[in-house]
């Protein structure tokens, strides 16, 4: 008995000041539960995704959606953490309590807040993904930098472009209200190192990077022999998890290889290929990230994933739109939500509620979630459901 999605929650991501972590979970819970049209009572249990690592002190939350409503009191919950999967972690752990029949209606909440630190604390606390034995001291920006760096080595300099990839992105978060930043950039700007614009890690400049951002996002599912009772129901034609060795030193960092792995997996479990998609989200923690997650998918061959942003296949309106949504770059990344994110925008565009970035006549979305260097990887593959 496999799980269905039928209501989901999603805060606005950004800069939340004066929002609490707690109040960030119980808005995005609260909202899943009013779009499913359930009561509190019917939850039978409740997962968190929250990578935190000391960005707040919140070391033990799972619980903090109970206080959103006394009938959850005693529901148990489970804090869930993959690095930047963590989201994903936490749906495919409900989604595997509902299939082995230990509950029949769950919610998952992902929930990240990341600016209570400093731009220095956040990377010290991100950094703890990586493998600390060779890694130690290196942050992401300088992660991806190197990944870039071998990339562009073997394959020619891929700047401008990652700087169209970071445009198309932030045009589609235009479109989006929940984005974090929704504020159109131009190719020169993205292309250029300025003041405004400096090198973080080379090759990568501030435009290649995703945002340090507050926010949460929700889902509710329920047991497919309950989803004729909503009015809207999202199936998982196929959900895949494969995990990397740890160390980049055991692997070769010009490509994703688990990322192919899983991407051919559940292409296999659905009974799909690439060219079936209609729409993906996907994890552009950088812009380098997303363009080669493009080969990992299988829409172009390993270092030939340009000639799709040159061509406009990812961009909307294009054979396969990619991150409607603005992606981590430009909707935001905060870290344990997004996952969940994902899955709600891509739940939203195969039942033609994604107002708009809805892509039209979208029936088969992809979603891939990514933790650390390419070493956590989820990939779903979602439809809508009578």
């Amino acid at each position: 008995m496999d799980a269905r999605i039928v209501g989901w929650g999603h805060t606005r991501f950004g800069v939340h000041d004066s929002t609490s972590l707690e109040t960030l979970i119980q808005k995005a819970a609260a909202e899943a539960i009013e779009t499913a049209g359930i009561a509190p009572a019917d939850i039978d249990a409740i997962w968190l995704g929250h990578y935190n690592n000391g960005m707040v002190p919140d070391a033990f939350a799972a619980s903090l959606v109970l206080g959103l409503d006394d009938d959850l009191r005693f529901t148990p919950a489970t804090r869930v953490e993959n690095a930047c999967a963590s989201g994903s972690a936490a749906i495919y752990a409900a989604r595997n309590a509902i299939r082995a029949g230990d509950a029949r209606c769950v919610l998952v909440v992902g929930v990240e807040k990341m600016t209570e630190l400093d731009t220095r604390g956040v990377t010290e606390a991100l950094a703890g993904a990586s493998y600390s034995t060779e890694e130690a001291g290196v942050s992401f920006p300088q992660i991806f930098g190197r990944i870039a760096a071998g990339y562009f080595e073997k394959y020619g300099d891929q700047s401008e472009t990652l700087a169209r990839i970071a445009v198309k992105n932030h045009q589609n978060a235009l479109r989006n209200p929940l984005a974090h930043m929704q504020r159109e950039v131009s190719f020169e700007f993205c292309n250029e190192i300025s003041n405004k614009n400096p090198m973080i890690a080379a090759p990568l400049r501030l435009t290649d990077c995703s945002l340090i951002t507050d926010g949460a996002a929700a889902l509710v599912m329920v047991s497919e022999d309950m989803a004729a009772d909503f009015d809207c129901a999202v199936g998982f034609r196929a959900a895949v998890q494969m995990n990397d060795y740890l160390p980049m030193s055991r692997r070769d960092m010009t490509e994703l290889t688990a990322a192919r792995h899983t991407f051919a997996a559940a292409y296999e479990a659905a009974g799909v290929t690439v060219d079936d998609l209609d729409v993906a989200e996907v994890h552009d923690c950088f812009t380098i990230a997303e363009l080669m997650i493009y080969e990992a998918m299988g829409l172009a061959e390993t270092g030939k994933g340009a000639g799709l942003v040159a061509t406009g296949t990812t961009m909307r309106g294009g054979r396969l739109p990619v991150n409607l949504s603005g992606g981590l770059k430009a909707k935001g990344h905060p870290v344990g939500a997004t996952g969940v994110s994902m899955h709600v925008l891509a739940s939203q565009q195969v039942v033609g509620r994604a107002g708009g970035v809805q892509q039209e006549g979208a029936e088969l979305a992809c979603v891939f979630n990514m933790g650390g260097s390419g070493v956590a990887n989820y990939c779903s593959i979602l439809e809508a459901v009578k």
